[in-house]
């Protein structure tokens, strides 16, 4: 039987932080975890679930997609199964004291009988995680020592394991991490500590190089506008965009749900093949301020809420131009759009996207499910293309809007998101998707609104006021 008495006995949990070695009820599935682990010596840990435990292995160059690479990988102790989130620093002068990243984790399909195949000391398997996939083999080499190979497969993302340094789970690096969840005291007056009690690590990372904007800037930013922005934003599917290393860097959509926060709610969302996914939504203002300091600064936000999944009521358009564009056209556009949504009689609400066009959106209660609230979106869009064929163009395709803006109506699909009111941008300038006043439309640009601005705004009116009680 598979024991976790050697784990325990390693470790003095007065000091650590890293969780008991308690016995877990397995699941359907079987989970794996790849941690880079930067103690005595610099490694990676493969760790695969069986039996209510992790069985691991140390690999010391990690994992590698060259099927002609052996990588060295000592079998190391069991490990609990909740040891699969643990991501942070552990003390040194403890049993691997050093930082630990959680690098890659999901599921792993055993050939065969696994129980068999390590007695046999050639284990098969297939991963399916976010960074490692396909087949892979551990084999017996001698005493604790086995070989990490990959099987030949059409599975090959990347060549060198150290360019890849972010957390899966946060997406901090490891530097970051063993800052270990610093809590920065802003001393300039400007500024304020997150009074919400999420501790911001690493808070003087700049995020948006030209601007000088730090973490720490945007936390106080989104907390700033949380009041307005929460109702808009609170118990709809999110996904976000993560920038761990700043908006000139990598960044990358996030849509499932993968940690522990309490601050943050999940939500379980069966697909056409009957399989489940896991994806999150904002409960309240320390879900947002969380989401910032996992290194998510750009909200999206889904047309329906999670305690009524199938019906929709909140379109969104985009109106996406032609590069080229002169911005009264496109101001003409938004007219021309209001101008059809008032003959349906709906109450439109405006907003600056950030970039280089406008959203119109409208609340609504009338839609029973999401075919036909998809139908309308592009029925509408249609309608704009048919009465107005030089302007505008209700297909996505690049070529077709060559002069003309695309009605982008898509959004308004199952599944689909757009970014949330208030929300930043992460591209090279830090803009904010602001709701604005219909009288505002021919002196704010869809770029022009900075986080200061926004939250100079705050002191006027809400331009959208009124909005929740029309969906």
């Amino acid at each position: 039987m598979a024991s976790l008495k050697i784990y325990n006995s390693k470790r003095n949990f007065s000091k650590t932080h890293e969780p008991k070695g308690v016995k877990a009820k397995p699941i359907k599935k079987l989970r794996f975890v790849v941690q880079h682990h930067k103690a005595r010596r610099d490694h990676y840990d493969l760790r695969l679930e069986l039996e209510g435990v992790l069985l691991s292995w140390a690999v010391p160059k990690g994992p590698s997609y060259d099927t002609s690479v052996k990588r060295l990988a000592v079998e190391v102790e069991n490990h609990p199964l909740s040891y699969r989130n643990f991501e942070g620093t552990i003390p040194k002068g403890q049993y691997g004291g050093g930082t630990v990243q959680l690098w890659d984790k999901g599921f792993w399909i055993p050939k065969g009988n696994p129980k068999e195949s390590l007695k046999k000391g050639n284990l098969k398997f297939e991963l399916r995680g976010s960074r490692l996939k396909g087949k892979w083999a551990l084999v017996h080499y001698k005493d604790d020592n086995w070989l990490l190979i990959k099987e030949l497969d059409s599975s090959n993302l990347f060549n060198d394991i150290t360019k890849i340094n972010t957390s899966i789970k946060t997406g901090r690096t490891m530097e970051e991490i063993e800052k270990n969840l610093v809590k920065k005291k802003v001393k300039n007056s400007k500024k304020e500590n997150i009074v919400e009690g999420i501790t911001i690590s690493n808070p003087q990372k700049i995020i948006y190089n030209k601007e000088k904007i730090s973490k720490m800037d945007i936390a106080y930013y989104y907390q700033k506008v949380s009041k307005r922005m929460l109702p808009l934003l609170k118990n709809r599917i999110i996904s976000t965009v993560r920038s761990p290393l700043g908006t000139n860097n990598e960044c990358f959509f996030k849509k499932h749900f993968e940690n522990d926060s309490a601050f943050l709610g999940q939500i379980d969302i069966p697909k056409k093949n009957g399989k489940k996914e896991d994806y999150y939504y904002i409960k309240d203002t320390k879900g947002i301020i969380e989401e910032v300091q996992m290194n998510g600064y750009e909200f999206h936000v889904c047309g329906s809420k999670v305690d009524n999944l199938d019906h929709p009521n909140v379109l969104v358009f985009d109106l996406d131009p032609d590069e080229k564009m002169d911005i009264s056209k496109i101001r003409e556009g938004v007219r021309d759009l209001k101008s059809v949504l008032d003959e349906f009689k709906v109450k439109s609400f405006l907003k600056t996207s950030g970039g280089k066009g406008y959203h119109v959106v409208v609340p609504i209660k009338k839609i029973k499910n999401w075919e036909e609230f998809r139908n309308t979106a592009q029925n509408i869009a249609k309608l704009m293309e048919n009465r107005w064929p030089n302007k505008y163009v209700s297909n996505m395709r690049k070529d077709k809007r060559k002069g003309k803006i695309f009605i982008d109506w898509i959004r308004n699909t199952k599944g689909a998101t757009s970014v949330a009111p208030y929300s930043l941008r992460t591209r090279r300038l830090a803009r904010v998707s602001m709701p604005i006043k219909w009288s505002e439309l021919d002196k704010v640009k869809p770029d022009d609104i900075t986080m200061e601005e926004a939250i100079k705004r705050l002191k006027r009116k809400d331009p959208w006021e009124g909005f929740n009680k029309l969906c």
